[in-house]
């Protein structure tokens, strides 16, 4: 008999990671919009942006303001930030809940930020230590945990030992990604049947890129291994700009719709959903993709 639980945690991850792969600057006021939007649709966690350089990420000069703007004490608003830099700017805003980053995957990592994973991880548990003395919420991503565009499948055992670093350091969140859409569902159940099991405390998010359209296939063997938290776009928005191939992330509607019909409670209003889409949808350099949204869509 397969166990399912009875609601699940949508991260929405929109804001920053489906954006920041966008050719053109989306209007500062457009992304405002989308995120109260989203916030109306009833995510109550999601990542807002990133302090991470522009001149790597173009998309994201705006990230002061959408803090500034953006922080909700209702929701759980998460600010990403590669390093020490990234980190001391969001020390100077009000938002307590931070996200780091790591690939499981050594060239995925020095093509992202220009180090070696253990290097990176070196200068991040300091970091984490720091953030968790200040009492922040702390975030960590794992990039490349199934497949790497460069070094091909990762051994699972790697991407754990890099799990319990973070949970050994303090972290309160752990989200695992398919980076580029590779894995399958019963590499995606081992995995995360060990997270689960090893890391109780610890709160085990799955992140799924839908390359392959395996993505919902991958969320349904996440719900069996015991995962509730799933990090989604809204759209489908995203792709990653040093994995050449990922393409966007799973769309949050479609991800939402399955888990209702299933009788998993998101708390997520549908239509509202939708509303955020159409508020970004013609900033955008591609078409919406989504099933749930051509479906439903409430363009013309």
């Amino acid at each position: 008999m397969i166990i399912l639980p009875k609601r699940a945690t949508i991260i929405e991850v929109g804001p920053r990671d489906g954006l920041q792969n966008e050719k053109s600057f989306i209007p500062t006021e457009i992304k405002k919009m989308f995120i109260e939007e989203l916030k109306n649709a009833g995510i109550m966690e999601m990542e807002l942006t990133s302090f991470v350089s522009p001149k790597w990420v173009p998309q994201m000069a705006d990230a002061g303001e959408i803090v500034s703007n953006g922080l909700d004490v209702k929701i759980r608003n998460i600010v990403l930030a590669p390093n020490r830099k990234g980190v001391e700017r969001i020390l100077e805003t009000e938002c307590k809940a931070v996200a780091v980053f790591v690939g499981a995957s050594n060239q995925f990592n020095q093509q992202n930020i220009n180090k070696t994973t253990k290097e990176s991880m070196t200068e991040l548990i300091p970091i984490i230590q720091e953030l968790k003395a200040k009492e922040y919420f702390v975030r960590a991503c794992i990039s490349t945990a199934f497949y790497c565009p460069y070094e091909g499948k990762i051994d699972p055992s790697e991407t754990f030992k890099l799990c319990l670093e973070f949970v050994e350091a303090g972290v309160d969140e752990l989200s695992v990604a398919d980076t580029i859409g590779m894995a399958v569902p019963n590499e995606v159940y081992y995995l995360f049947s060990q997270l689960k099991a090893s890391f109780p405390n610890t709160l085990i998010t799955a992140h799924f890129h839908d390359t392959r359209k395996l993505a919902l296939s991958n969320i349904f063997a996440a719900l069996q291994a015991g995962i509730d938290r799933f990090d989604t776009s809204a759209g489908g928005l995203g792709g990653c700009p040093f994995a050449p191939g990922a393409s966007g992330n799973v769309a949050t509607e479609d991800v939402v719709y399955m888990l209702e019909r299933m009788g998993i409670s998101t708390g997520i209003d549908l239509n509202l959903l939708l509303k955020a889409i159409d508020i970004v949808r013609p900033h955008l350099s591609r078409k919406i993709e989504s099933a749930y949204f051509r479906l439903n869509t409430l363009a013309e």
